[in-house]
């Protein structure tokens, strides 16, 4: 019998925090697994556990809950390969669906439906030697590229990161500060001093909730 499920962690409704879609209701459906170990690190609870959930079951609780935005995220969703099925028939279904990735997993699979919002990690997040460039030519106009920056070394190696392999002009670039470790407005003042091709943006969530799990 071919297995149709995966392991996940939870599946949510709120607003979403960040990104072009901001604000906006979605459902969140957070896969179990992640093979990096990033400093900053949110979503810990996310590494273990979880419950095996056929999709069809997945998919029954996604209408369920009646957003048309969906976001797939983790942890670290493509390490379970079963999300690319997954993804695909939310998009089938008529669902807007994004996916959350580090950008250490080969993204050549993805559903060319998914707006793909792909995190590169910066040397603060001590998974730098992670990234995997080759991800870079496969985005699009609809994609985003994420840095959360740590400090003044990160937003610099970001910057030129950034155009180093012209990201900015492929896709909508994000700059993010880690909360409790650098002030947003700090990095907002960078941003505008240096008259980046950005968004700045902050985690709604976090000055909503704070860290409450499933938010």
């Amino acid at each position: 019998m071919t297995k149709t499920s995966l392991r996940i962690t939870e599946i949510f409704y709120s607003l979403q925090g960040e990104g072009k879609t901001m604000g906006l209701p979605t459902t969140f459906i957070r896969l179990t697994g992640c093979p990096l170990r990033c400093g900053y690190c949110d979503t810990e609870y996310a590494f273990h556990g979880g419950q095996e959930q056929d999709i069809s079951d997945i998919i029954a609780e996604v209408e369920r809950i009646g957003a048309r935005y969906i976001n797939v995220t983790g942890g670290e969703p493509l390490s379970q390969k079963r999300v690319h099925d997954l993804m695909r028939q939310l998009c089938d279904l008529g669902y807007q669906v994004s996916l959350e990735t580090s950008g250490a997993l080969d993204v050549s699979a993805v559903d060319s439906r998914v707006v793909k919002v792909l995190d590169v990690k910066t040397p603060g997040s001590g998974e730098q030697s992670k990234n995997k460039s080759g991800n870079y030519v496969l985005l699009n106009k609809a994609d985003q590229v994420k840095y959360v920056i740590c400090d003044k070394a990160d937003f610099n190696w970001s910057t030129e990161h950034m155009q180093q392999y012209q990201l900015h002009e492929k896709c909508e670039v994000l700059f993010s500060p880690v909360q409790g470790q650098l002030a947003a407005k700090d990095l907002a003042d960078w941003v505008l001093q240096e008259k980046l091709p950005v968004r700045f943006q902050i985690q709604l969530h976090k000055y909503l909730w704070g860290d409450q799990p499933g938010k």
